[in-house]
């Protein structure tokens, strides 16, 4: 069975022209903005090796 990932809420604030430019890239991507930012941090993380490493599910034969 696939782990279930959990998601949290908060607030950011980012100035007019930062957001322009990440909505516009969003759209160009055809992303909501939501998951453009959702992938910039992400991105950042992984180039950052900064993302947890992924565990490996057991099988039921080990």
């Amino acid at each position: 069975m696939a782990e279930k990932k959990s998601t949290k809420s908060f607030i950011l604030r980012v100035d007019s022209d930062t957001m322009d430019a990440i909505e516009a890239w969003a759209a160009d991507e055809f992303r909501s903005t939501n998951g453009q930012l959702q992938w910039i941090i992400t991105e950042a993380l992984r180039k950052a090796k900064r993302l947890p490493k992924k565990r490996i599910p057991k099988t039921e034969e080990e």
